[in-house]
């Protein structure tokens, strides 16, 4: 390397701001910003029906196919066959108000209109719970989680409804069903305490379409890692949390 060479990297390299000068000036900037200012990425169940899988459409995601998680945030696609290490941290059932799908309206008319709205709603011939204005409410089970990559963790929103709510309730049951002995005696731990395996799965019917599949894997065995899904359950239960873009399917 020439002198010349030299003294030009040495130059560039004084001039790259360091990390600990980056922590010295930590969240400024952010100070204003709450869980209700940031948008949650929504974990997406990729259809046949998906815009995502379609190579022609605008929404199209290189390398997207039936079957795949897609991070509607990070933009991040994830093999749904092989499936997707998660923790459960935090899980509330709502009753989002939508304008019929073939409206195409996009984020839901209500985010949550409440158990009780049920009972202004008549079955329609498929069994769709609909108002008198032609909505329909949709019970979704919401379970927010943390994905266990190979650089770190990323945070979404797996919403279920539909034929997938017996899912929701089957993943429930686990969380609840684990015990632990403590100096108190036995406990049920928090749900952020483990580890699952998140899969699709083929469903085959009058079409085929992909359904989520729900596996015990392990304890949580990092403090940090315990940390940061307890830090995210925190936030999202005092925001209650928001997607970032809607899920239009009804499986």
């Amino acid at each position: 390397m020439s002198q010349e060479t030299s003294d030009l990297t040495v130059k560039k390299q004084a001039g790259v701001p360091s990390t600990s000068l980056f922590e010295a000036d930590a969240k400024l900037g952010l100070e204003n910003m709450d869980q209700d200012d940031l948008a949650l990425p929504f974990l997406k169940l990729l259809q046949n029906s998906s815009d995502e899988t379609k190579k022609k459409h605008s929404s199209y995601v290189e390398g997207a196919e039936p079957g795949m998680f897609y991070n509607t945030v990070t933009k991040k696609l994830y093999d749904g066959a092989k499936g997707i290490e998660v923790i459960p941290c935090f899980y509330k059932l709502t009753f989002p108000e939508w304008a019929p799908f073939e409206r195409r309206e996009g984020r839901p008319v209500s985010p949550d209109r409440g158990a009780d709205v049920l009972s202004q709603t008549k079955k329609d011939a498929s069994g769709k719970d609909v108002l008198s204005n032609g909505n329909i409410i949709i019970k979704t089970a919401n379970h927010f989680i943390i994905i266990l990559t190979e650089t770190g963790i990323d945070k979404a929103l797996v919403a279920m409804k539909s034929t997938q709510l017996k899912v929701s309730r089957g993943w429930n049951s686990m969380m609840k069903s684990i015990s632990e002995k403590g100096k108190n005696g036995t406990f049920n731990p928090p749900s952020f305490s483990h580890i699952y395996q998140l899969r699709s799965t083929e469903v085959t019917g009058n079409f085929t379409w992909y359904g989520y599949n729900v596996k015990l894997l392990r304890k949580v065995d990092n403090v940090d890692l315990y940390q940061q899904a307890k830090s995210f359950h925190t936030s999202i239960k005092g925001g209650q949390g928001k997607a970032a873009e809607k899920d239009d399917t009804n499986f």
